[in-house]
């Protein structure tokens, strides 16, 4: 039996075509081809890590885990970190696109090598970086398999979370009651799946803080911290006490503090670092003149 269609039911065309902006706050820079908009020369700093970013979720896992090896000891992970401005389309200038072809933050170049070396994809960086300095991945293979389990396990359900659930609940121009309860359900069940992991284990990986909990933490740690879509209360964050506990011992660390700060120009000030290129940065500080530009 052939089910009734909706009175404002979209019916797909036969081939899409796009007609411009569709509405929403990214719809300026939103487009289905890749490649750079315009000529533009990124800046380059003293130290071998070049790192262009904004501090959204992927962005933070970077600067987290820089902060987090620089605190560890490895003065060799000094970095320079550069504001790209995703709201400008910073990410389609031409250098940006020749370190990373998607045109996405984070984006980092090492420098430290015979030739530079681009590393782009957050989880593709954490390990790189976690690789290149021996911390924060397990050693023992079962360890490190766990580590890596979880690492790919977020790199696949954070687009549900942001693009389909922040999307849909903060983002469209349209509250969309189907795609909310989709992607709400979604959401629920990815913080679900942590709690009952996090009841039994104290990091991701096990005893051991890595690059598992840096990714993690920067998506559902800030999420049930209250960081994201101002939707702890419509996501019953409190009831996931295990993913909480977690978020609160990870959110303490000095390191993830500085790391928060790199590339951010919004909120109160005093979180504010629009570029990182010493760890005196962190105490003179300025804040930035376009504050809310992304």
């Amino acid at each position: 039996m052939t089910q009734p269609t909706p009175a404002n039911s979209y019916t797909p065309p036969k081939v899409w075509t796009w007609t411009g902006a569709n509405g929403g706050k990214f719809a300026q820079i939103n487009r289905p081809i890749a490649g750079a908009t315009h000529d533009a020369e990124l800046p380059k700093g003293a130290h071998p890590f070049q790192l262009y970013s904004l501090a959204t979720p992927n962005g933070v896992k970077v600067t987290v885990m820089l902060e987090e090896l620089l605190a560890a000891g490895h003065e060799g992970a000094e970095y320079d970190a550069w504001l790209i401005n995703i709201g400008e389309g910073d990410q389609f200038g031409s250098d940006f696109v020749e370190i990373n072809p998607n045109s996405k933050i984070p984006a980092l170049l090492d420098n430290s090598g015979d030739a530079p070396q681009r590393v782009f994809e957050s989880g593709s960086i954490l390990l790189y970086l976690a690789e290149r300095f021996g911390a924060f991945l397990p050693d023992t293979p079962r360890e490190r398999t766990e580590a890596m389990n979880w690492l790919f396990w977020q790199m696949g359900s954070a687009p549900y979370l942001g693009g389909g659930f922040g999307h849909f609940y903060a983002y469209a121009p349209e509250k969309f009651e189907y795609a909310i309860n989709r992607f709400t359900m979604e959401a629920k069940r990815q913080l679900d799946v942590l709690d009952r992991h996090l009841a039994d284990h104290r990091f991701m990986a096990g005893d051991s803080y890595s690059i598992a909990d840096i990714a993690i933490w920067s998506w559902y740690g800030q999420l049930v911290l209250g960081r994201l879509y101002d939707a702890a209360e419509f996501l019953d964050v409190a009831s996931y006490t295990h993913v909480m506990r977690w978020a609160k011992e990870i959110d303490a660390r000095p390191a993830v503090q500085r790391g928060l700060m790199v590339n951010k120009v919004w909120g109160p000030e005093e979180t504010q670092l629009r570029e990182r290129h010493s760890a005196e940065d962190f105490e003179t500080r300025i804040a930035p003149k376009d504050a809310d530009a992304a």
